[in-house]
C-alpha cells in the first residue's frame, strides 16, 4: 500500500519505476527470493545479493523472482577492488591458514576443506549472466563498473547503480555512468565496500555522507545505514536521499534466508553493540561480537580475503542449522536496536510501516 503523499515520488522511483522510494539491501549470502518478491510487490525495489554465484545459478535466481513477482528488482555483484591483488598461497599457507579455523570445524564435526582452483566465479561471467537476466537494475559494490558494462545494461533498459562510502567514490561512480549512487554510512550492516582508499579511512557516518554525496553528484541518491524505522526515511529525504536502503530491518523478517536464531539475535538486546571486524571474511564489515570475532581480532593471523570468506563459509553453514550464533556472521547495522521496537516479521507490511511512519513525520514536520 503506498502513500498517496507527493513525497512518495522521486528521482528513485522514477528510475526504477516502483510506487515508493524504499530499497531493500542486496545481502551477499542470505539472499532470498522470498523477500526480494516481497519488498518489490510492496511497491519497493526489491535486491538479491548473487555473491558467490555461478552464471547459471544467477540465471535461476531471476527467473525465480520473476515468477515471484511482476514488479522491478536490482541484482547486487561485487566488484574485484582496484589493486587489491587476490591471494595464491602455496600448499604450506594454506595449511597454516586452515590450522587457525581449526578449531571450529572440529567443534562442528565439519571435514576441513581442500584448496579450491579458483575462490570467486569470473566477475565478467557473473555479470554478463546478471545483464542477459535484465533486473531493473544492476547494482555494484567494491567499484566503479567499467564503461562497457555500463553500456551493456543500458543497452538492455538496466539501470546501474553504485556504492559509495565517501564523497570522492560517488564522484567516481557518477563520472563512471551509474544511474544512482547509495550513499552507505559507516552505521551499516555488514561489509565495508569503500574502493578508493582503506576501509578504515572510510567510515563517514549517514547523516554527514548523504547531504555532502546529493550536493557532489547530479544522479539520484540512496541513503543507506543507521536507518529501521520511518523516522529514518524522513530524515534522509531531508538531507538530499531520493530513497533509503534498509538491511537489517529486512533481515529480521520472515521471509529473509537468515536462519531462526540469527532472527531472532535481530530482534533482541545484542544489537546495542556492533563492532568491526576482518575476522569472519578479511575485509572489514560490521557485525554483532561474537566468539569468532573475539577469538580472531588480529587481522595478520588469519587469511585475507577472499580466502577467509571462503574458508568460515565452510562450517557457518553447518553453525547457522545447529543455532551456534557464536560461530556466525551476525551482521547487524547500528539502528538494529530499532528492529525489537514493532512486531511487524511481513516484509510486506513493513514496507508499508515504514511508509506510514514517514509520511507521518513529514506531515507533522510540514504542519499538517
Amino acid at each position: 500500500m503506498a502513500s498517496s503523499m507527493p513525497w512518495t515520488e522521486t528521482r528513485a522511483t522514477r528510475l526504477f519505476s516502483t510506487r515508493v522510494p524504499i530499497v531493500l539491501g542486496p545481502f551477499g549470502g542470505v539472499s532470498s527470493v522470498e523477500l526480494t518478491a516481497a519488498v518489490s510487490n510492496a511497491g519497493g525495489l526489491g535486491s538479491f545479493g548473487l555473491y558467490g554465484y555461478e552464471p547459471a545459478r544467477i540465471t535461476a535466481t531471476a527467473q525465480a523472482i520473476k515468477a515471484a513477482t511482476a514488479a522491478p528488482f536490482a541484482l547486487n555483484l561485487w566488484l574485484p577492488v582496484p589493486g587489491e591483488e587476490e591471494p595464491q598461497p602455496d600448499k604450506e599457507q594454506f595449511q597454516a591458514w586452515v590450522d587457525v579455523l581449526r578449531p571450529y570445524f572440529e567443534e562442528l564435526g565439519v571435514e576441513l576443506p581442500e584448496q579450491p582452483d579458483a575462490w570467486m566465479p569470473d566477475v565478467d561471467e557473473q555479470i554478463a549472466a546478471a545483464i542477459e537476466a535484465r533486473p531493473a537494475a544492476l547494482s555494484f559494490v567494491f567499484g566503479v563498473p567499467s564503461p562497457a558494462v555500463v553500456e551493456s545494461a543500458h543497452r538492455n533498459e538496466i539501470a546501474v547503480v553504485g556504492t559509495a562510502t565517501t564523497v570522492e567514490e560517488a564522484v567516481a561512480l557518477a563520472e563512471g555512468g551509474v544511474d544512482a549512487v547509495v550513499a552507505t554510512g559507516m552505521e551499516a550492516g555488514g561489509h565495508r565496500v569503500s574502493f578508493l582508499r582503506p576501509a578504515e579511512e572510510s567510515l563517514v557516518g549517514t547523516m554527514a555522507l548523504v547531504p555532502q554525496v546529493a550536493d557532489a553528484v547530479d544522479v539520484p541518491v540512496i541513503a543507506a545505514g543507521g536507518i529501521s524505522d520511518g523516522r529514518g526515511v524522513a530524515a534522509a529525504l531531508a538531507l538530499g536521499a531520493d530513497a533509503v536502503q534498509f538491511g537489517s530491518a529486512f533481515l529480521a523478517t520472515d521471509q529473509s534466508a537468515a536462519v531462526p536464531a540469527y532472527r531472532a539475535v535481530l530482534r533482541g538486546p545484542d544489537t546495542a553493540r556492533t563492532v568491526l571486524t576482518r575476522a569472519l571474511s578479511g575485509r572489514l564489515a560490521r557485525g554483532i561480537p561474537n566468539r569468532v570475532i573475539k577469538e580472531l581480532p588480529d587481522p595478520s593471523a588469519h587469511a585475507p580475503f577472499p580466502v577467509q570468506n571462503w574458508l568460515t563459509g565452510k562450517f557457518r553453514p553447518e553453525a547457522g542449522q545447529r543455532g551456534r550464533t557464536d560461530l556466525m556472521s551476525l551482521w547487524a547495522g547500528q539502528a538494529s536496536p530499532l528492529i525489537g521496537g514493532t512486531e511487524e516479521r511481513d516484509a510486506g507490511r513493513l514496507v508499508e510501516l515504514f511508509v506510514r511512519q514517514a509520511d507521518e513525520v513529514l506531515g507533522r514536520l510540514g504542519g499538517r
